[in-house]
C-alpha cells in the first residue's frame, strides 16, 4: 500500500524491517532485518491460517510487517526512518485505525475483513502515500494480542462478518489518566460530608440552646420561689405571729435602724425618731416617736420615753425600745440644737411646707414680736430657722404636732445631704460632734448618705408611731409601723405590771419629787415624773381616770402618807394610771 509497506515484504530501498518488542510507552520497536531469500510465514494465532507468501510476522494480524525506523532511547524512533507524521484522522493528530486481521467483521467499519481491506489498499498501492499513514499508523499503535486459542470478534473465524476492519481491545495499550469525573465524585462526597457534618453540628447546638433554656428557666423558677419565700408570699408559709401582727415577710427584710435623739438646749424637752434603710426594698422611712411611749425600765418598772433619754441614757434606751417594738437598733445619735443649725448650714437652705408661723425665740414679746418662719408651701429654712420649726410647739398644742414638724426638717436635711458616703462622712466630722459608741463618723456618714440618696429618689417617708393614751401600742394602730416598717412586733409592758404613777411637785420642795419616787418604787408603783409647778398647792391630790383605777388611786395615797379624802377621779396626765399632784400638805417618811 506503501513504501513502507513494501519495505516489510521485502521490498524497496530500506530492506525489510522486524518486530524486536516494545517501548516502555507500549509502542513497538523495529530493526532491518538481513536479506533472505525467502519471507517467513509465522503462524497467524488470531486467524488459524498460514501466512501469506511473501509476508512476515504481523503482530496486529494484517498479514503482513509494518517497518519502522531505529529505535532511540532518547529520542524515541529515528525520525530520518520513519515517513512523514500523517494528517488528522478521524481517530486524532497521526492516528488512524489499525488495518484489521484477516477475515472477519470490523466492528468499527461494519466492512469486511482484513483481506478485504488489503484488497481494497492494494489497489490504491500506487498512491504511495497511503501505505506510509498505514505503515505509520501500525507503528504507534501497540497490539495487546490475546491467547492463541481465543478466536477474534470477528469474521467467520471469529464469529462476524467479514465486510469490514476488525478492532480489539487487546490490540490497544491503555493508559490510566485521571478522570474528571473522579474529582466531581470526591467534590460531591467532601460536599454531602460537610453537609452531614454541619447537620450534625446544627443539632448539637440545638441540643445546647435547649439545656441551657431549660438551666435557665430553672434558675428563674428557683430564684422566683426564694424570693417568694423570703418575701413571705408563697402559701402556707406566710402568715402572722399570734397577737402582734408581724409577718415572715416583713422580718425577713434587712433593715438597717439608727436611733435620733434632738435634744432642745435652749427650751428643754427631747424629740426622738428612728431612722429606718430597708435594704431590701429600698425604701427609707423616719418613724416619729412620741414622747409618752411607755418603755420597760431596768428595774420592770414602766417609764416614758422621754424620761429614758433625760435619766436613763441612750443605751438603756435603745435596750427598752428594742424591748417594745421588736427592733435591732444599731446606735444612737444624739443631735443637740446646735449642731442641727450647723448642719442645715452646711448643707444649704432645707424646703419644706410649714403648717404654722413660728415667732423668733429671740425676739421680744409683745409688739417686737417677729416671725421667723412663715407659714407656707416650700420655705426655704436656713439653720436657725430650721430649729426653731423643729422645735416650736404652740400652746396647748398636742407634743405629736412638733414632732411631725421635726420630722419635715429631718426629710428637707437628707434631700439636701450628699448622697456620697464619703463626702457624707466628712459633713459629720465637719459638725464636731462626740457620737455615742459604738457608732463612728464613717458608720453615721455612710448611712446618712444612703438615706439620702432615697430621698433624692422619692423614697423616704415619714410616718408617726400610733400610741394611746397610757402609752402603750394597740395591735391594730401600730401593727402598719411596728410591722411594715421596723420589721418587728409590739410589746407593750404587761398590764398586769406595776401601775405607773405620775407625779406632778407642787409642794414647793424640789426635793420632795426624788422622795416621791423612792417611796412608790419601794411601794410597787412606777414612777413617772411630771415635772415641777412655780405655783404651789395646799393639799395633794390622788386622780385616777378609769374606775378600775380607783383601788390602785388609794394605795398609791396609803404608801405617799396622803389622807383618802385626797383620792378622787379626774384627768391623769400623759400614759400614767394614777397622777399625783404633790401639795404642801405631804410629809416624806422619816
Amino acid at each position: 500500500m506503501n513504501d513502507r509497506y513494501d519495505a516489510a515484504q521485502g521490498g524497496g530501498q530500506d530492506g525489510p524491517y522486524e518486530l524486536v518488542g516494545y517501548d516502555d510507552y507500549g509502542r513497538p520497536v523495529y530493526r532491518q532485518a538481513p536479506a533472505q531469500s525467502a519471507p517467513q510465514q509465522p503462524y497467524d494465532p488470531y486467524t488459524q491460517a498460514a501466512p501469506q507468501q511473501g509476508y512476515g510476522y504481523d503482530p496486529y494480524g494484517t498479514g503482513g510487517q509494518q517497518p519502522a525506523g531505529p529505535y532511540d532511547p532518547y529520542g524515541g524512533y529515528d525520525t530520518a526512518a520513519q515517513p512523514p507524521v500523517p494528517s488528522q484522522g478521524p481517530y486524532g493528530t497521526g492516528t488512524q485505525p489499525p488495518v484489521p486481521p484477516q477475515g472477519g467483521y470490523d466492528p468499527y467499519t461494519g466492512g469486511p475483513g482484513a483481506t478485504a481491506y488489503q484488497e481494497q489498499s492494494h489497489g490504491g498501492a500506487s498512491a504511495g502515500g497511503g501505505q506510509h499513514r498505514v505503515a505509520e499508523q501500525t507503528a504507534r499503535v501497540p497490539q495487546q494480542p490475546g491467547p492463541p486459542d481465543e478466536p477474534p470478534s470477528g469474521g467467520p473465524a471469529g464469529g462476524g462478518p467479514a465486510d469490514g476492519p476488525d478492532y480489539r481491545t487487546e490490540q490497544f495499550a491503555f493508559v490510566e489518566e485521571p478522570d474528571g469525573d473522579s474529582e466531581d465524585v470526591i467534590d460531591w462526597m467532601k460536599f454531602t460530608e460537610n453537609r452531614t457534618e454541619r447537620r450534625e453540628e446544627a443539632r448539637r447546638r440545638a441540643r445546647a440552646r435547649a439545656v441551657a433554656l431549660v438551666v435557665v428557666l430553672a434558675l428563674v423558677a428557683v430564684g422566683g420561689i426564694g424570693y417568694l419565700w423570703y418575701a413571705g408570699k408563697l402559701p402556707g408559709l406566710s402568715g402572722t405571729d399570734s397577737g402582734t401582727g408581724g409577718t415572715a415577710a416583713a422580718a425577713a427584710q434587712k433593715r438597717d435602724v439608727i436611733a435620733l435623739h434632738l435634744h432642745d438646749t435652749d427650751g428643754g424637752g427631747t424629740s426622738t425618731a428612728l431612722l429606718v434603710d430597708n435594704t431590701t426594698t429600698k425604701q427609707a422611712t423616719t418613724v416619729l416617736l412620741p414622747n409618752s411611749l411607755a418603755l420597760s425600765g431596768d428595774d420592770g418598772s414602766v417609764t416614758t420615753l422621754a424620761e429614758s433619754v433625760d435619766d436613763d441614757g441612750p443605751d438603756a434606751t435603745q435596750d427598752a425600745l428594742d424591748s417594745v417594738l421588736g427592733t435591732d437598733i444599731e446606735g444612737t445619735w444624739r443631735l443637740d440644737t446646735p449642731y442641727l443649725q450647723n448642719l442645715v448650714d452646711l448643707v444649704g437652705t432645707v424646703e419644706v411646707t410649714t403648717d404654722t408661723d413660728v415667732p423668733d425665740p429671740e425676739a421680744k414679746d409683745g409688739k417686737d414680736a417677729a416671725v421667723l418662719v412663715h407659714k407656707g408651701e416650700k420655705q426655704n429654712l436656713s439653720g436657725k430657722m430650721a430649729v426653731a420649726y423643729a422645735t416650736y410647739r404652740a400652746s396647748g398644742e398636742a407634743q405629736n404636732a412638733q414632732l411631725e414638724r421635726f420630722g419635715q426638717v429631718v426629710h428637707g436635711v437628707l434631700r439636701k445631704l450628699s448622697s456620697d458616703a464619703q463626702a457624707a462622712t466628712t459633713t459629720v466630722q465637719t459638725l464636731g460632734m462626740i457620737l455615742d459608741p459604738p457608732l463612728t463618723d464613717e458608720d453615721l456618714g455612710s448611712f446618712l448618705a444612703s438615706l439620702a440618696d432615697l430621698a433624692k429618689g422619692g423614697a423616704h417617708k415619714t410616718t408617726l408611731l400610733p400610741v394611746q393614751n397610757d402609752g402603750t401600742l394597740s395591735a391594730e394602730d401600730s401593727s402598719g409601723v411596728v410591722k411594715d416598717v421596723l420589721g418587728g412586733t409590739a410589746k407593750s409592758p404587761d398590764e398586769g405590771a406595776a401601775v405607773s404613777v405620775s407625779v406632778q411637785n407642787a409642794s414647793g420642795t424640789k426635793e420632795n419629787t426624788a422622795k416621791v419616787r423612792v417611796a412608790l418604787v419601794n411601794g410597787g408603783f412606777t414612777f413617772l415624773e411630771g415635772g415641777t409647778t412655780s405655783a404651789t398647792e395646799a393639799a395633794s391630790e390622788v386622780l385616777y381616770a378609769d374606775d378600775a383605777d380607783k383601788e390602785n388611786a388609794t394605795e398609791v395615797a396609803k404608801t405617799l402618807g396622803l389622807p383618802t379624802g385626797s383620792v378622787a377621779k379626774g384627768e391623769v396626765t400623759g400614759n400614767a394610771r394614777v397622777s399625783v399632784i404633790l401639795g404642801q400638805d405631804y410629809e416624806p417618811a422619816s
